[in-house]
């Protein structure tokens, strides 16, 4: 049975420098495949205001930042972009009206997280036209519909998203970015009974479960992977008296239960940033990667399937 060597990370949110490090993987890592598995997004669009004078300002970090000249301008759009932010050009009028209309600003957001993901889907057909490495690039929860579109016509990149794909000559794979309900109802978070309707129509088509990799952006409930902080209806974080913030698990239920009833031989998880780490529900090795995209650094897993097992080992860099 043919050796096969995959690259796992997750997480990106939007982070161009993680993404970079993610692409140039293949190759470094030597692996036949690629897989991006969610929440490839960032959160926040950074104003930089043309002032009357010809500079630029934009509060980035925290701090009012003045640029001048072209020069000045491209690498602070540079450094916001590998920070997971979007940088976007704007005069003090429009940004008046951005402020004024959530519909406007709604509207821009999506388009630049579109533009985005468009370019990235095109960093990777250049990087990976005429090697032997596949590339899965996967939408997860909080990745708006939008986004998708990115994905369309593209030779090299696959989302692969609801399908049942052939990873190599051996080994089917399965994937899906939806998550149950978070507390920020992102896009794609779904009812624990819809989650198990996507899965259960894929697994039904899966034709060899043993040799199975579960791509599953959300972590099974109960595990070691979906140990998170919890916030309130406010979005704060909770903190228990004297003992710091609190924390439960927070993965999906319909997960833990597939992954129980089918045995796959792997599953590949994200979503929970600070439940890096590898556990096993029966059979089958579960990894997340973790992610700590804000500092513009790579968490992942070179996984190698040979013969029936799974080794791995988690990366950072």
């Amino acid at each position: 049975m043919k050796k096969t060597r995959v690259f796992f990370a997750t997480d990106t949110h939007g982070s161009e420098k993680v993404f970079m490090k993610f692409v140039n993987s293949g190759k470094f890592y030597g692996v036949d495949a690629l897989i991006l598995g969610g929440d490839l997004t960032g959160k926040m669009i950074v104003p930089i205001v043309l002032q009357e004078d010809g500079s630029h300002v934009a509060n980035f970090m925290g701090i009012e930042t003045v640029v001048r000249g072209e020069q000045e301008l491209q690498q602070l759009e540079k450094n916001i972009r590998f920070t997971g932010h979007y940088a976007y050009r704007t005069s003090p009028d429009e940004k008046a009206e951005l402020d004024a209309k959530d519909e406007k600003i709604q509207a821009l957001f999506s388009d630049l997280m579109t533009q985005s993901v468009r370019s990235w889907v095109k960093v990777a057909e250049e990087r990976l036209t005429g090697t032997r490495i596949k590339c899965y690039i996967m939408p997860g929860n909080d990745d708006r519909f939008e986004v998708d579109e990115a994905f369309e016509g593209s030779s090299v990149v696959v989302n692969p998203e609801g399908k049942i794909l052939w990873l190599d000559d051996d080994h089917e794979m399965i994937s899906t970015g939806y998550s149950n309900i978070t507390p920020w109802k992102a896009p794609r978070d779904t009812s624990e009974e819809q989650l198990t309707e996507r899965i259960e129509k894929m697994a039904s088509q899966v034709q060899n479960m043993e040799k199975c990799i579960f791509n599953f952006h959300c972590p099974p409930f109960g595990s070691e992977l979906d140990i998170a902080p919890l916030v309130d209806e406010n979005l704060k974080y909770i903190k228990k008296a004297g003992e710091g913030f609190a924390f439960d698990h927070v993965g999906s239920k319909a997960i833990q239960q597939a992954i129980e009833k089918y045995q796959p031989l792997l599953g590949l998880h994200g979503h929970i940033h600070e439940s890096r780490g590898v556990c096993k529900i029966g059979r089958t090795l579960c990894i997340n990667p973790g992610s700590e995209y804000t500092e513009g650094v790579l968490r992942g897993a070179i996984v190698t399937i040979e013969d029936g097992k799974v080794d791995y080992q988690l990366t950072s860099g």
